[in-house]
Order: structure tokens, then C-alpha cells, then sequence
């Protein structure tokens, strides 16, 4: 299978390396030192104590390689958003895109089957840049579960978890999502494919919508969060806001899986989530995909999150005091 992978940083360097390590023809778009690293020493992957170096071809213009049977998105949805129109040479009639992102996607309405099918999110895709440059119907949903860091350029490790839930927006095992998922599988991943996709998305995030927020406001690491007794409760009230959005949606979150979640966060002790190491390494905050678009669906649907909306307020404004959101982006 042709591959692109468009952001070869943590996930995507990590994607990037295992399927050319299988026999896959990938390439990968990367940028800075990260890049310059790559193509001067190769990608090297440290999975489970081992260093592999990967050579792969890679460039930070989507023009060098043409047109892919896959594009793996694995970029920050404010950076996916600014790149839509980058896409397109590696697109051609056939390309499906795998939105390898944490948070809402863009395309999250698309055969939707609801009340709001083909509704298009502003918070997450302003301008509704990539649902005209990409195409909804080339995307293919993906939960990240892998824990990854570049620490160094060029230099990517696995620390956590080899699973990636893939599903089409409409809920079909078609012939394009299931070769994808064999050639990930071929890579060493565990894909399991989802015909509700939207219902995984939504308990990635249920846990997102909060954790990230409060971390980056505080500076404390997941277990803290999930365990000192205020900040769970702050925790447990943003998630039974985002709880209601999904049942109005028509996808129901059991109630006890809360606990269940807190928990399993709260045994990662020591762990610094990604919006608190954005924020401590000056790197852009995404909290659009990961906050504002569940305010944005909160309103579609007219149920009420006022601490959602606090503590967004909150760290939209700690983003913009650091430079690190929307306007005042200093990176």
C-alpha cells in the first residue's frame, strides 16, 4: 500500500516507521529540525528498549511524492486546518485520509445518519477548509491510543499501547477500510474496526475534555488530577456535560464507565497529558478540537455546559497569556 503520512512527529513518525519497517511504500511529510534529522541520519524508532532506523523519503512538500493510496493525518487539528490546501497533490480519485487526531474531526457530521447530517463544525475546521480541500468522503475515523514522544529530532519513542480504532463515518466495512487495517495490522498495530466510530471518539475525548484543560491550568500530571478531590470533581462535572451532549446525540455512555476512566488515567502516575507538555515547551494548544468544538456541540443540541464553558474560558485565556492560541500563536 501507498502511504503519506502528513505529520511524521510522535504518532506519525511512530505510524510512519512501522509501515515502511513491514514493507509498505510510505513516505512522510515533516518540517525543521525534526525533518532535516530524518533525511540526514534516517528515523529511528526506540520500541520496547530496541532502536530501529527507518529510511524513508520524506519532505516538507506534499508535491515531491504525488498522488497515495492513504494520507494519515496525524497533525494537530489547528495545524490540519492551516494545511488543508497542502493536501493536494497526494490526493487522487481513489486516496482515502485516516484522521489519526485526538478530539472532534472536522468531518464528524458526514453521513451522520441525525437531525444535523452533513453539519459542518466551525470551532475545529474554520472556514470549512479541509471539508473543501480534502473531502469528507475520503475520510476514515481513527482513535489514537499509543503513547509516543519525540525525544530528539528524528528520534521517536513508543512508550504505551499499539492500538488505532479505525471506522468510516457511515459505519461500513468497506474494501478501502479494510485494507487499511490489514496493512496496519501487517505493522504491529491492533486495529480494531468500528461501525461507531463516532461513540469511540467520544470516550477518548470524554476523558480529553477535562484532563487537558485542567493540566495545562494547573501544571499537574494526570494522576493528580484524577485523584486530589476537587479537581475530580471538576473533572466528573465537564464529563457529565459532555455525557448529555452524546445521549442527545443518540450515543450513550454508560454512567459508571466514568469511574472506570478517572481510574485508568489516575494509574498513569507521573504522566504529563499533551496539552500540559505543549504548554511547557511553547508549542500551540489544542484546545479547539478538544473543548470548544463539545461547547460548539453543546449549543447544536441545546444542553447547557457551564463549567465546560469556565474552564475553556480559563485556558483559552492561558494559551493566548502564553502566545500559544489563536491569534497570538507565536510558533
Amino acid at each position: 500500500m501507498k502511504i503519506c503520512v502528513f505529520g511524521a512527529g510522535a504518532i506519525g513518525g511512530y505510524m510512519a516507521g512501522e509501515l515502511a519497517l513491514a514493507g509498505h511504500e510510505v513516505c512522510a511529510i515533516a518540517r525543521g529540525a525534526h525533518l532535516a534529522a530524518i533525511r540526514s541520519h534516517g528515523l529511528k524508532l526506540i520500541v520496547e528498549g530496541q532502536t530501529r532506523t527507518v529510511d524513508l523519503p520524506v519532505s516538507d512538500d506534499p508535491a515531491t511524492f504525488g498522488p497515495q493510496d492513504v494520507v494519515i493525518c496525524a497533525l494537530k487539528a489547528q495545524q490540519a486546518n492551516a494545511s488543508a490546501g497542502a493536501f493536494a497533490p497526494l490526493l487522487g480519485p481513489r486516496t482515502a485520509v485516516l484522521t489519526a487526531m485526538n478530539g472532534i474531526p472536522w468531518w464528524y457530521f458526514y453521513k451522520e445518519r441525525g437531525p444535523f447530517d452533513g453539519h459542518h463544525l466551525e470551532s475545529v475546521d474554520p472556514g470549512a477548509a479541509q471539508w473543501n480541500a480534502i473531502g469528507p468522503e475520503r475520510a476514515i475515523g481513527c482513535v489514537v491510543d499509543p503513547a509516543c514522544e519525540v525525544v530528539a529530532p528524528g528520534v521517536i519513542e513508543h512508550r504505551l499501547y499499539k492500538r488505532f480504532t479505525i471506522g468510516e463515518p457511515d459505519g461500513s466495512h468497506s474494501d478501502r477500510i479494510v485494507a487499511l487495517r490489514d496493512a496496519l495490522v501487517s505493522a504491529g498495530f491492533e486495529v480494531p474496526i468500528r461501525d461507531t466510530i463516532r461513540w469511540s471518539i467520544w470516550l477518548k475525548l470524554w476523558g480529553n475534555v477535562c484532563f487537558n484543560p485542567i493540566s495545562a491550568l494547573t501544571l499537574a500530571t494526570l494522576d493528580r488530577v484524577t485523584s486530589e478531590p476537587g479537581l475530580r470533581a471538576l473533572c466528573k462535572s465537564m464529563m457529565a456535560e459532555a455525557q448529555a451532549i452524546t445521549t442527545s446525540l443518540g450515543l450513550a455512555i454508560p454512567e459508571q464507565m466514568m469511574e472506570r476512566r478517572l481510574n485508568a488515567a489516575g494509574s498513569v502516575v507521573g504522566h504529563k497529558i499533551s496539552m500540559l507538555q505543549d504548554l511547557e515547551r511553547g508549542r500551540p494548544l489544542e484546545i479547539d478540537a478538544l473543548v470548544t468544538a463539545v461547547q460548539e456541540m453543546g449549543r447544536l443540541v441545546k444542553v447547557a455546559t457551564p463549567t465546560i464553558d469556565t474552564v475553556l474560558a480559563l485556558v483559552q485565556e492561558r494559551g493566548r497569556q502564553a502566545g500559544l492560541y489563536g491569534n497570538d500563536v507565536r510558533h
